[in-house]
């Protein structure tokens, strides 16, 4: 089948332009800058998409999403949160180990796979959990398959935190894939608690306002420099998970003189930290609480410069769904994480008709730095022989997000009531429609992603 999308503004490869594109199958077959209105015509066997007054996109690559599938799936499976990235424009995901039980030997992630293969409404890969115990496993991950090892320094779900400084150790020194890793430091996360606990005399909860002081900029810097000076010292390649305050940044270097697939440190932004700060606690309370915690308004103005200067290399979501239930409680009980892969792309958007930077950064991080980053076979990029993942978004939409416009199987989102002006209209994986106008299509599948080595 054959598919045209003419009369379109391309933004791709910084540059935006009207011009259209044509796709055959899974694949681009052509990218025509300027009027190509003679493509048109009545054959029945091709299918012609009028994008004028619309912006098409590549796809959105996430690469930190947490799916919940298996063990999780009362809040989210692979099913529900897929269909959710089809509606945001996000063609393809990683997939984070912390689920029940964690993605920590090969039959497991093995497993992951199967799943996805039968349910995920856009292309997908899953990261492989490091531990204390499983070191010598990580030799064994085909390079093509799986896009890296997820190390986590600060509390999470089973035994995945690496609390062991021998074992920390061996994983930088001997993991063959990008070691991709969430920094905060647990020690100091946990003496902070334990002051909390003193000044409000043995309290087991504190409002959601101190999430940000427990798990403090303190704990993030430390970890992030401890994860630097690992990779610098074993030569190990390491990307710095959801980067979440100005002082992490410190620890990067602007390196544009070699491909970012070379490049030994890199590092992501997620939506959350760009979009909230602690002054919105006060309105939005647990529904805003991730790890690591959002930050003030000083930080978050220093990670969107950062986006724009080329500081930071990749924005995702850290799409992390939890029931409304299990958000009551505080800066202790309340479950950290939140539903956003629907809105990054939106938000992005709305980012960047504040000034924050030009729309061409947009999928410079979203789609073209995640595929150079992990290699990723042939996406990424509107290109002649590249596959067709892209999106189609309205710049005049003017919609207010409410119950019914959001797909998560968790049923919220801290975006709710919020008006966007941007506004996903079509999503296509692989040549296919996968999303239209409010509908995700049945009967969609998407790809296993493959890594070049």
């Amino acid at each position: 089948m054959k598919t045209v999308i003419y009369n379109a503004t391309i933004v791709n490869e910084g540059r935006t332009f009207v011009g259209s594109v044509i796709i055959e199958d899974e694949f681009i077959t052509d990218v025509i800058e300027g009027d190509a209105s003679e493509l048109v015509d009545d054959n029945q066997e091709q299918i012609f998409i009028d994008a004028n007054g619309l912006y098409l996109f590549p796809g959105v690559i996430d690469d930190h999403v947490h799916f919940r599938e298996p063990g999780l799936t009362h809040k989210a499976d692979i099913e529900s949160e897929s269909r959710t990235a089809a509606a945001g424009g996000v063609t393809s995901y990683m997939e984070m180990p912390n689920t029940k039980p964690p993605t920590t030997t090969l039959e497991l992630l093995e497993e992951k796979y199967e799943l996805a293969r039968s349910k995920s409404r856009v292309n997908y890969s899953f990261l492989f959990g490091a531990t204390n115990d499983n070191v010598d496993v990580l030799k064994e991950l085909d390079p093509r398959r799986v896009p890296g090892v997820k190390v986590f320094m600060g509390s999470s779900t089973g035994n995945l935190l690496v609390d062991d400084d021998d074992a920390m150790k061996r994983i930088f020194e001997s993991s063959p894939l990008r070691i991709v890793a969430h920094c905060e430091d647990d020690k100091i996360i946990q003496e902070n608690i334990q002051q909390f606990k003193k000044k409000y005399k043995g309290q087991n909860d504190f409002p959601v306002r101190y999430h940000s002081r427990i798990r403090s900029v303190e704990a993030c810097y430390e970890a992030s420099k401890r994860a630097v000076d690992l990779a610098k010292a074993t030569g190990a390649r390491l990307h710095i998970a959801h980067l979440s305050s100005a002082r992490e940044l410190e620890l990067l270097e602007k390196t544009q003189d070699i491909p970012l697939s070379q490049k030994q440190i890199t590092s992501e932004a997620c939506i959350a930290h760009l979009m909230f700060t602690t002054e919105d606690y006060d309105k939005l309370g647990t529904k805003i609480k991730c790890n690591p915690s959002v930050k003030t308004i000083e930080d978050r103005s220093a990670l969107r410069d950062a986006l724009r200067d080329g500081l930071i290399d990749v924005v995702a979501t850290d799409h992390a769904p939890h029931l409304l239930n299990e958000k009551v409680g505080g800066a202790l009980q309340a479950m950290s994480g939140m539903p956003m892969i629907q809105f990054s792309l939106v938000s992005m958007l709305e980012m960047c008709d504040s000034g924050c930077f030009p729309i061409e950064r947009i999928p410079q991080l979203m789609s073209h730095n995640p595929a150079d980053l992990y290699k990723i076979d042939r996406r990424g990029y509107i290109r002649k022989g590249y596959y067709a993942d892209l999106v189609l978004v309205d710049p005049n939409a003017n919609w207010q997000v409410a119950e019914g416009r959001y797909y998560t199987k968790c049923e919220w989102t801290p975006m709710d009531e919020r008006t966007f002006k941007w506004k996903v209209v079509r999503t296509l994986v692989n040549g296919i429609t996968a999303y239209l106008d409010g509908i995700v299509i049945d009967g969609i599948r998407g790809k296993e992603l493959v890594f070049e080595c």
